[in-house]
């Protein structure tokens, strides 16, 4: 197991829903925030669709301030929300190029996406929403480096990052963040509102079981608690 390598300075983490960065990566962000590393937060949608009962009117804004707060937990200050529908994203040209336009307005280095394979685990199937915006996000890293592709985005210049960190099944790299567990249940327990209309369990223990489970040992690699990733290379 490999130290993810760290030699960077901006990263751009892409994701579908408010609470995907803090179910698995949020203890790495704050660590890297520590680090003093300019972390960015870039989201599909407002996750209007999450919370039963809830319509998304209310929901939508409601997502975006714990999402808001839950990034200043961790030392993340810019958070951009694309308006994608929750629940109805579709992959294709549309998303890659409004995803290439914001690496290119963003310019970051490192790119963190999540699992957008077809299951969680053998018998769990991944949610529609994520496999459409990581693969969109992974093909639109080359887009987005590519002044071809969407000729539409020619005032934004061209911009390869140097890597992609996949939070999934296959890791490849880890980094330890021991000392950042507590940021990332703090910052999962800015979630209040969607964590308590999933079950009657106290926010503050369902925070730290999710933590707990996104941050265990991994094998090979010498930290008591890490997150794990599979790296994808861009440029050098």
């Amino acid at each position: 197991m490999l130290q993810l390598p760290e030699d960077w300075q901006r990263g751009l983490v892409i994701v579908a829903h408010p609470d995907d960065i803090e179910y698995g990566a949020a203890a790495a962000v704050a660590r890297w925030t520590k680090q003093g590393k300019d972390i960015r937060y870039l989201l599909a949608t407002s996750g209007e669709a999450g919370i039963a009962g809830l319509p998304p009117a209310e929901c939508g804004p409601l997502r975006q301030q714990e999402e808001i707060a839950s990034a200043r937990a961790v030392g993340v200050e810019e958070v951009e929300f694309l308006g994608y529908p929750d629940g109805r994203i579709e992959g294709g040209l549309g998303l890659r190029r409004d995803l290439a336009a914001a690496i290119r307005r963003h310019r970051p280095e490192m790119v963190v996406l999540f699992n957008f394979g077809d299951t969680w685990a053998p018998g769990y199937a991944n949610s529609a929403d994520h496999r459409a915006v990581g693969r969109s996000a992974l093909d639109a890293i080359s887009d987005a480096g590519n002044e071809w592709i969407f000729p539409e985005l020619a005032e934004l210049p061209i911009w390869t990052p140097r890597w992609a960190a996949v939070v999934g099944p296959v890791v490849t790299h880890a980094v330890d963040v021991t000392d950042t567990v507590s940021a990332a249940v703090d910052s999962l327990m800015q979630h209040s509102r969607y964590l308590s209309a999933l079950s009657d369990e106290p926010v503050a223990d369902q925070a730290r079981a999710i933590v707990d489970r996104a941050t265990g040992p991994h094998a090979g690699f010498a930290a008591e608690r890490a997150v794990g990733f599979e790296l994808y290379h861009f440029a050098d």
